[in-house]
């Protein structure tokens, strides 16, 4: 962690940040004008604090912690954080705010705060790694919430802290690491909000200014008698925490999304829309849908009362439309939709045990029944904005245009897109803050 400060990132790596950092910005700002940003807001204006570092969106200013907590609950806000499909962790959310918090207290430069979104990537991913994702679920534990405060802990290196102040850090946060699936039962996407990104990058923050306060703590909370992979796993492989460690980044390996949907949903609509696409389809020619997911997913999309994450409505909006807007994942209204509502009638969805595919953990395979008999299969196993169907630049920048220009407006979006894609080179994280209050 000490070492991340000054190694050499790879030119590919430093893209890679880049565009993750650029994508959790559109999902912070936009997230900030949704119900669980507005209440992430009101709940931290309430709270006060020293002005240190600015909420997005916004004029409000308050402590780096309170900072870190509004602007993570804005960036899962809604689906439109980036995903890691091996881990399950959503490392963006957490680990992009709790860089900026700190930055912005300590006036790091640009580069500095890519390099701790690299190092929050690979602490979050790599602590799942080491529990084993699979295990920290079987165990009713959310691998996002488990991740999240570790990604956030990337923040340390933007602080004075040497390896003691680092270990100090570490054991801070794992006293912290939580996390339960319950969040599947949020209707409102407020706690989940919390669980996946607010709740992560206020404790990695937190961690890190406690112990930049001269808080001491204790020197092997991952190595000690009680430790933390052993208290979280049964077959802990303290191993992966550093296989590879600076060669192989796990800021390249995240998926960015092209919907605003939850992730379980990205595969099936790119192989639905595919085949509407290529067979020039329209709702009225198919019998039936039938998509098959991944098990591990149909628990999370199969029935959800949240538009953006329900399987079956999505793909009916989708075969109706052609298409899958912000706009449209978010209309709960659409859910009553009578013309919705036929397609989702003859759509099934059901698990597939052979989608549990650790190279691709995140396919789909959708099939249509046509009216005149004929059945038409397409089997994506990697949509477009995982690291095997990368997004463009200009996609990531479109993307998050489209998402921020109706808080900031176009001109000002554009200044803080062009600002992101040079950060290597911008002497002060403060001037990237800047261009996102409102």
């Amino acid at each position: 962690m000490v070492a991340s400060r000054t190694a050499a990132l790879p030119p590919a790596v430093i893209e890679a940040a880049k565009h993750r950092i650029l994508d959790t910005f559109g999902a912070m700002i936009s997230g900030a004008r949704m119900k669980p940003g507005l209440a992430a807001l009101k709940y931290v204006q309430a709270l006060g604090g020293k002005p240190e570092v600015g909420v997005v969106a916004s004029q409000f200013r308050t402590t780096a912690v309170n900072a870190a907590l509004a602007n993570a609950m804005f960036a899962h806000a809604d689906e439109t954080d980036d995903f890691e499909p091996v881990t399950k962790a959503h490392p963006g959310c957490s680990a992009v705010p709790a860089a900026l918090a700190m930055g912005e207290k300590n006036n790091a430069s640009g580069m500095a705060l890519i390099r701790a979104v690299v190092l929050g990537y690979d602490l979050g991913c790599r602590l799942l790694m080491a529990l084993g994702p699979d295990s920290v679920r079987a165990g009713h534990r959310s691998a996002e919430g488990t991740s999240s405060t570790y990604c956030a802990l990337g923040s340390a290196i933007l602080a004075p802290l040497g390896e003691t102040g680092m270990r100090h850090a570490l054991s801070y946060a794992s006293q912290q690491v939580s996390g339960l699936w319950s969040w599947i039962d949020d209707e409102d996407h407020i706690e989940k909000a919390f669980d996946f990104a607010g709740m992560g990058a206020r404790n990695g923050v937190m961690a890190v200014t406690m112990v930049e306060s001269g808080m001491t703590g204790v020197h092997d909370v991952l190595d000690g008698t009680h430790n933390l992979l052993k208290a979280l796993s049964a077959k802990p492989d303290p191993a992966a925490l550093t296989t590879g460690l600076g060669k192989d980044f796990f800021v390249t390996r995240s998926a960015i999304k092209t919907y605003t949907v939850g992730y379980p949903n990205q595969s099936a609509l790119d192989a639905l829309l595919t085949l509407r696409r290529e067979n020039k389809l329209t709702a009225d020619m198919v019998k039936s849908i039938l998509v098959r997911l991944p098990t591990d997913a149909v628990g999370i999309v199969g029935t959800s009362a949240m538009p953006d994450v329900n399987n079956p409505h999505l793909v009916s909006v989708a075969l109706l439309k052609g298409a899958v807007s912000f706009d449209d994942a978010h209309d709960v209204a659409l859910m009553k939709n009578p013309q919705v509502l036929a397609i989702r009638a003859r759509t099934t969805v059901v698990p597939d045990e052979s989608l549990m595919d650790p190279a691709a953990p995140r396919g789909a395979i959708v099939e249509l029944t046509l009216n005149d008999g004929r059945v038409l299969k397409h089997h994506t196993r990697f949509p477009s904005g995982t690291p095997e169907n990368p997004l463009s630049a200009d996609e990531v920048s479109a993307k998050v245009l489209d998402l921020i220009a109706p808080v900031m407006g176009k001109a000002r979006a554009q200044r803080l897109i062009a600002a992101t894609w040079q950060l290597e080179k911008m002497p002060s994280v403060r001037q990237l803050a800047a261009l996102m209050r409102v």
